[in-house]
């Protein structure tokens, strides 16, 4: 969805007042029945219904207003990981033949040598082999302590693989050669629609190894929902392979959604909306009837019960009908009277 400050023209911290008129004057002017040739009229209007439908809960309103703050947080953090990124590139030549723990001990500012320097002197306090008590050329201190420090130790000429610099950076974090049991876990997001929910639709996501992933759609899935999926992360080598952590986002549709209800309008003409009418939508399952009461007020919802997405518990949220006015495709004369009448007081 665009940013529903521009889709209706107003500032952010436009006033529910301004907001609601804006609204009207978008929406007048999108109308599918006043753009018979605009195959494009249909989405404009829905898009202006749903920005409304977001700025005029206070709540919505202040939830996207974070969403996006945070958002822009995330590219400027982005942008410097990049800048950064393209710095280090640069600097590679100087620091080519750095092993991955030099690299990061220098960019932790500790030195790692001490630390080599301790292993190995715990390697050499050891019971040597008999060849080195005759004299024979000692070995690399390296090959004779233990696996971790070996690990530690073992320098990566011409630029320290990635596997290798993230286990460093990991082995860093925890404490030097504490036991390491766990790879990153891979974040992704998946967009689906509301009939994928409830038809059970696997979408996939790719691993950076190329794999592809399914994942599990079905009772209990709104927008935002997090799905964990074990030991299908990234892989590094002597670790255990980290999980995915897949994020849900229902993608617009005919249907809004609204934690497990949905949403759709319902287009009314004025008629309808003073005497009130049945009528028939379309829902996620099928055809519903719905009652619009006498003088319904556009902004004024029906709530079809169990008819909206399911939950963990099997029960179903609802579908809310939002009830737009209409006015007819050509101007009716006797209903502009009417209106005229109204306004300035004149009876006919």
């Amino acid at each position: 969805m665009r940013d529903p400050y521009s889709v209706l023209g107003v500032k952010r911290n436009a006033g529910q007042e301004e907001i609601k008129a804006a609204w009207r004057s978008v929406a007048k002017a999108v109308h599918p029945d006043q753009n018979h040739d605009d195959p494009l009229a249909t989405v404009r209007f829905t898009e202006a219904g749903r920005a409304y439908d977001l700025l005029r809960d206070p709540d919505k309103r202040s939830r996207y207003d974070r969403q996006q703050r945070e958002a822009e947080f995330r590219r400027m953090e982005q942008m410097r990981r990049q800048q950064a990124e393209r710095k280090t590139k640069a600097e590679a030549p100087r620091t080519s033949d750095e092993a991955a723990e030099d690299m990061i001990s220098r960019i932790f500012g500790v030195d790692a040598r001490s630390q080599q320097a301790d292993a190995r002197q715990q390697g050499q306090a050891r019971p040597q082999p008999q060849a080195q008590a005759d004299g024979a050329p000692m070995q690399d201190a390296r090959k004779t302590v233990d696996d971790a420090a070996a690990v530690d130790a073992m320098p990566a000429r011409g630029g320290a693989p990635a596997a290798a610099l993230i286990s460093a950076i990991i082995r860093r974090i925890r404490g030097g050669r504490a036991k390491l049991d766990k790879a990153p876990d891979l974040v992704a997001t998946v967009a689906v629609t509301v009939e994928d929910i409830l038809n059970r639709v696997r979408p996939t996501v790719e691993t950076p190894e190329g794999q592809t992933i399914r994942v599990p759609i079905g009772a209990g899935t709104s927008d935002g929902q997090v799905i964990r999926l074990k030991e299908a992360g990234h892989r590094i080598e002597n670790l255990k392979r980290g999980d995915a952590v897949i994020t849900v986002r229902v993608a617009p549709g005919r249907f809004r959604t609204d934690g497990f209800d949905l949403r759709i309008d319902l287009p009314i003409t004025i008629e309808n909306a003073v005497l009130g009418c049945e009528t028939t939508i379309d829902g996620p399952l099928g055809p519903l009837t719905v009652t619009v009461p006498a003088w319904s007020g556009s902004d004024q919802t029906i709530r079809l019960e169990g008819e909206g997405l399911v939950k963990d518990n099997g029960e179903r949220g609802d579908l809310v009908a939002e009830i737009r006015l209409l006015l007819w495709e050509k101007p009716d004369a006797k209903m502009i009277d009417l209106m005229r009448s109204l306004r300035e007081g004149l009876y006919l």
